[in-house]
């Protein structure tokens, strides 16, 4: 559904107009009408429009000024002039300021169908765009959760990227939901709508450029806002950017903004930036370790220098926070460690480097500095440990650690990624093991191993409850586990049971 907007002075006329579109069997709403341009002008900071229908000769602001001024505020706003003057001088003019097409009065119902029809089909090209480019850049469920009639929100406007800061509470606080209610407190009356984005813990916002009337720059605007989410708890790096045309194309400004949000973001407080102008910024300011020092690193790890690293580790963690260093500083010397460590356990190759990449992302999910810096000093610890005790470890050496510990958390819901993370290998490598000496899947495995539990407590506990077993041994629901449970034994909960007790 494309919103519509009816401008004209002659109330007779514009109800003539509406009772038109009204009939035409497109998928339009008539969402606003005005009387003249200023008050067309208030309404389109207020509702988002997708097509303006405007006399020329209105009193206040007439039809020329008005489109000039609405282009200024939503360029991608298309645009098609009524007049009964239908000298050249004012289609020139109209023309000049890009207006999609231009009607005389009376106005035809079969010259405005057509028309319609050629603007709507223009609309629909636009808003398929535009939704490809953000399906690209929006986490799954934010982009199902959008109504095709919220594509107005984020044409043509200016996008803000909002990135919490890490090591911060609150974090039950950083809701899609949550966000929306306090930016449309802050935008009001402007509409804005906020997306999950692909990337943890980052938000992608679009509002109405007509914010700007308040502000003397993007700048300015977006330290308000920074400001304005500190105070509710939201310690936040924000970057934003006006889309200057109907052909910006939001995937690439997505990862432009982003980008430059990776390489200033801060360790302590959050900042704004103006990503059009974005500040340029050298390897020293960003607090980077030098080739001396990040050799030095490396070295102890090769020589097996826990304590030494812990130390020089423990000197590094509180000249970060004394530095303010740029978060892409930690970054790149946990990648560092993950490279020298994964490099030394040469068996395991790739997979031990996967292994160790998906341990080390967890350490920003942190909710302090302070827990980042235990976990970190733990973290690398243990794999320092897994250098020592981690020689040639054949298949059927892994499984059998593997399979402990499996079934000592046969109770708790466990993935190939948990099992990856516990013995620093990749998923793949975990799933290849255990088809390797098992000649079934991991899930066959485990659900397997499972369902020989749910025997066992049947025999044992005969007067426990299909639910309590299902509930005990982490299934979705009873009716799953029975049909698991047929699957694997070939009869129903019920039916062993009866066996059991005859």
């Amino acid at each position: 559904m494309y919103n519509i907007m009816i401008v004209e002075d002659s109330k007779p006329i514009l109800r003539n107009i509406k009772m038109l579109l009204d009939k035409l069997d497109f998928p339009i709403h008539v969402a606003v009408t005005a009387t003249n341009g200023e008050e067309a002008l208030e309404a389109l900071q207020k509702q988002p429009v997708d097509l303006l229908l405007t006399d020329i000769r209105m009193p206040k602001m007439d039809g020329l000024s008005l489109i000039e001024q609405a282009k200024l505020a939503q360029p991608e706003l298309r645009i098609i002039l009524i007049s009964g003057y239908s000298d050249f001088e004012y289609t020139r003019k109209a023309l000049n300021l890009q207006v999609f097409d231009y009607l005389l009065k009376p106005v035809e119902p079969e010259a405005l169908e057509e028309v319609m029809g050629r603007v709507i089909k223009q609309l629909d090209q636009s808003r398929s765009r535009y939704f490809h480019e953000l399906q690209e850049i929006v986490d799954p469920h934010s982009y199902a959760e959008l109504k095709p009639g919220d594509h107005a929100a984020f044409l043509a406007q200016m996008m803000i990227i909002l990135r919490r800061q890490p090591f911060t509470l609150e974090r039950e606080r950083w809701g899609q939901k949550t966000l929306q209610a306090s930016l449309e407190d802050f935008f009001a009356p402007r509409p804005c709508k906020v997306f999950l984005s692909q990337t943890p813990q980052q938000f992608i916002v679009f509002v109405n450029r007509g914010i700007l009337d308040l502000y003397s720059s993007v700048h300015e605007c977006l330290e308000s806002l920074r400001r304005h989410l500190d105070v509710q708890g939201m310690d936040t790096t924000i970057a934003g950017q006006l889309l200057w045309s109907q052909d910006a194309n939001l995937s690439e400004l997505y990862h432009q903004i982003s980008s430059i949000l990776s390489i200033h973001q801060r360790l302590n407080n959050g900042l704004v930036l103006d990503s059009g102008n974005p500040v340029s910024i050298t390897r020293t300011e960003a607090g980077c370790l030098d080739s001396t020092l990040e050799l030095a690193f490396v070295h102890m790890i090769q020589a097996r220098q826990k304590e030494q690293f812990a130390l020089k580790l423990s000197e590094l963690m509180n000249r970060w926070t004394e530095d303010n260093v740029h978060v892409k500083e930690l970054e790149r010397f946990i990648n560092l460690v993950v490279d020298t460590f994964a490099h030394l356990v040469e068996e395991q190759g790739a997979g031990i480097r996967l292994g160790l990449e998906l341990r080390a992302k967890k350490l920003f999910d942190e909710e302090t500095y302070g827990d980042f810096c235990r976990e970190l000093t733990e973290w690398i610890g243990q794999c320092f440990d897994m250098l020592q005790s981690h020689g040639r470890k054949s298949r059927e050496d892994l499984f059998m650690q593997m399979d402990e510990y499996i079934k000592r958390n046969k109770y708790t819901q466990i993935s190939i990624n948990d099992i990856a993370m516990k013995f620093h290998v990749s998923p793949s490598y975990v799933s290849r093991v255990i088809k390797k000496v098992t000649q079934v899947t991991f899930v066959q495995y485990y659900t397997k191993l499972r369902i020989k539990e749910a025997c066992r407590l049947m025999e044992c506990q005969p007067d426990m409850k299909f639910k309590e077993l299902s509930d005990l041994l982490s299934f979705s629901d009873q009716h799953y586990f029975s049909k698991v449970f047929k699957e694997y034994t070939g009869l129903s909960p019920t039916e062993y049971k009866e066996i059991l007790l005859k």
